[in-house]
């Protein structure tokens, strides 16, 4: 699979007074942008709606953390390394929850273990950093163990109350919710961010796409999501050719294109306008094979395009090979 640069656009680092206090560095070793995301943010919406520190809808009501999201469950079996975003102390942890996420199935298993396997770390001046939802048989502290900031803690995972392969981060000073992007409490719409915790805070990415991929038939979303969909070779005699854009954040009237060209040009293309906001979804359009005929022979490229309003938030590609 190949990835696009207007990811770019969440690689720089933005410029922000410091909050005195804690300081945190990255809890995650993935880079933004390329192989991982940051799905929702800290709500800050003190009534029953929900809002980022953007006041955009990067959120659900009630939301105490912020969610680094990994692509797919295939990305989760490869292994993310989730790391102490500050020196601290562990004061206690849990492991041995099965990743198998948040359903109905699982609920009545997780009530009361909603962080699944989880590490709590306390830092100085009465700040707790947690950390939730990692891998199964994964965490490699002790309790009262010293750590360090980049200490490997665990791996991320989908266990507890999740519904996608992520590290939920709380931060808490005296027992109440910090926002890390915005901690001094006062949001401003026009210039947020105006206080941080992190010592380089990624910029703010308002939606986009997670993953692209094209196969041979319409996939099921748990496949989507699984990573276990998107080929890298086909054969001529293929029944379709289906490309497929698998996004987050996206808002009303977001336009997501998705296009298929080869080695005669165009196969097929489409744009599909949301319809509502999604904190995740995607969108699929395919071209059948005509009876008695092959696809021609060569190097196949799917693009997927998200758009609101004027501007392009995200672009990804991809390609396979017909042989």
């Amino acid at each position: 699979m190949i990835w696009r640069g207007l990811w770019a656009l969440a690689l720089p680092f933005a410029s922000s007074v410091m909050a005195e206090g804690l300081v945190l560095g990255s809890p995650v070793q993935c880079t933004l942008g390329e192989d991982c995301y940051i799905q929702q943010y800290m709500d800050r919406d003190p009534g029953e709606g929900h809002s980022d520190y953007h006041c955009k809808a990067l959120s659900y009501d009630g939301h105490k953390g912020t969610d680094f999201a990994l692509p797919t469950r295939e990305a989760m079996d490869a292994g993310v390394n989730v790391v102490a975003a500050a020196d601290g102390r562990v004061r206690g942890f849990r492991d041995g929850m099965d990743d198998t996420g948040y359903t109905p199935d699982t609920a009545a298993a997780i009530e009361g273990k909603e962080c699944g396997n989880g590490v709590v770390l306390v830092h100085p001046d009465g700040w707790e950093t947690q950390y939730c939802h990692l891998k199964k048989g994964s965490i490699a502290i002790r309790n009262d163990q010293q750590v360090k900031r980049g200490d490997v803690l665990g791996q991320i995972g989908q266990s507890g109350r999740a519904q996608f392969p992520h590290l939920h981060l709380s931060v808490r000073q005296g027992g109440k919710p910090v926002d890390p992007f915005d901690p001094d409490g006062f949001v401003t719409c026009n210039s947020p961010g105006d206080s941080t915790l992190w010592e380089r805070p990624p910029l703010y990415q308002p939606g986009g796409l997670i993953d692209v991929g094209i196969s041979d038939a319409l996939p099921e979303y748990a496949s989507v999501k699984a990573g276990s969909v998107a080929a890298d070779t086909l054969p001529p005699t293929a029944p379709a050719l289906v490309i497929y854009g698998f996004s987050f954040g996206t808002r009303k009237d977001d336009v997501l294109s998705l296009e298929i060209t080869g080695p005669e040009g165009e196969v097929v293309k489409k744009s599909s306008v949301m319809d509502r906001p999604r904190a995740q979804g995607f969108r699929a359009v395919g071209k059948r094979l005509r009876r008695g005929s092959t696809w021609p022979e060569g190097t196949y490229q799917g693009t997927a395009t998200l758009k609101r309003g004027d501007k392009i938030i995200n672009s990804m590609t991809t390609q396979i090979t017909i042989e």
